[in-house]
């Protein structure tokens, strides 16, 4: 169950859950209040659900740009339904808000989730990324009580290496939000994203030294798999 310091809904939360009830039942096209920045990969993704909608019971990774980036995972989870809708750019807090067009309408069993670098970098502090990670892990059980969520730790990114001690400690909160319900899991990434010094291990980004290289990708494919939650079906046709 989730933390006692999350029992009740603040104003906030419940607002936002009425607007995504509504966003679902009305089949709205965008949600109120995006980002600019974001828009045309929204429409995108939309567009893509309408002419071909996202199978039931997938997995669904969501996120910021280490997901909007990850290109290859269909191949990289083969025999999988995966699903991926990451905007470069956004938020744990934001996410909360897309939740209504890119979580639950999909029906997920599983939802992976990499968000929290971009709060941080712009002045949130780890308990309030922590906080906005409750929410929405609040708001998608409420209305899919049974799906998984497994939280992606922040990476320890050589570009924002001076961020890495909050990276650390919104790693600690969620880690202990995650062992309150047997829904929520956490994969802590970093210890293998870093040298033997304890630095970040440069193979691992792209030039820009905050983005992933494809052996990141390889490396977060491997040791994402075994988390994944496999379908009972799958599971019977092997």
């Amino acid at each position: 169950m989730y933390p006692p310091r999350f029992s009740f809904l603040p104003l906030r939360a419940v607002v936002r859950g009425l607007l995504i009830a509504f966003v679902v039942a009305v089949g709205c096209g965008r949600l109120p209040a995006v980002p600019e920045r974001m828009l045309k990969a929204i429409d995108a993704y939309l567009e893509r659900d309408r002419v071909s909608p996202p199978p039931g019971n997938a997995v669904v990774f969501v996120g910021s740009s280490s997901i909007a980036r990850w290109k290859t995972l269909e191949q990289d989870f083969p025999g999988q339904p995966v699903v991926g809708r990451g905007l470069g750019g956004s938020t744990v807090a934001e996410w909360v808000d897309f939740i209504g067009r890119f979580v639950l309408p999909y029906k997920p069993r599983q939802v992976i989730f990499y968000a929290g670098e971009n709060d941080i970098a712009r002045g949130r502090t780890p308990a309030q990324v922590a906080d906005d990670f409750s929410q929405f892990c609040r708001l998608v059980h409420e209305a899919l009580p049974e799906t998984r969520i497994l939280f992606v730790s922040l990476k320890p990114s050589p570009k924002r290496w001076k961020f890495q001690p909050l990276f650390t400690e919104a790693n600690g909160l969620i880690a202990a939000l995650c062992a309150q319900d047997e829904r929520l899991s956490f994969l802590d990434l970093v210890p293998a994203m870093l040298t033997p010094d304890g630095l970040p291990r440069p193979e691992l980004f792209g030039p820009d030294h905050l983005h992933l290289s494809p052996t990141g990708y390889q490396l977060w494919t491997e040791l994402v798999a075994p988390r994944i939650l496999i379908a009972p079906a799958a599971i019977a046709s092997r």
